[in-house]
């Protein structure tokens, strides 16, 4: 798969940058709402991005999945009723109005925020 174009020069999208680093970045931002997409660390064509999200100081890793069959991307583990999307932007442009809920699995806990502040991770 190749990346998806719409990606390209778009201020929330990092393509040299780790997990720490793409943390690191939001925190030191530290604006509930702000967001970027990063490339995922391992090199599975099925998981391909990381949204990045910052939400009352907790930083949760949301994966991208692409679904090949499709050719359609979605958030997270797969789930019956899930949103697909033609392209990152489109997931990006859905979250900017409509709110992202955010599941922390350690605390059993649920939130949700729009994304809000797209954040580079220089």
């Amino acid at each position: 798969m190749e990346q998806d174009p719409s990606v390209y020069g778009k201020p929330w999208f990092t393509n040299q940058c780790d997990r720490k680093t793409a943390e690191e970045a939001l925190q030191k931002f530290n604006k509930d709402g702000s967001y970027l997409i990063r490339k995922s660390s391992g090199q599975d064509l099925r998981q391909p991005y990381t949204l990045v999200v910052l939400y009352k100081r907790k930083v949760y890793n949301i994966p991208v999945r692409y679904i090949e069959i499709t050719q359609e991307y979605a958030l997270g583990k797969e789930k019956s009723g899930e949103e697909r999307f033609s392209s990152i932007a489109g997931i990006i442009e859905n979250h900017q109005k409509i709110p992202l809920v955010l599941i922390d699995s350690q605390n059993n806990t649920k939130d949700s925020t729009k994304l809000k502040y797209p954040v580079k991770d220089s």
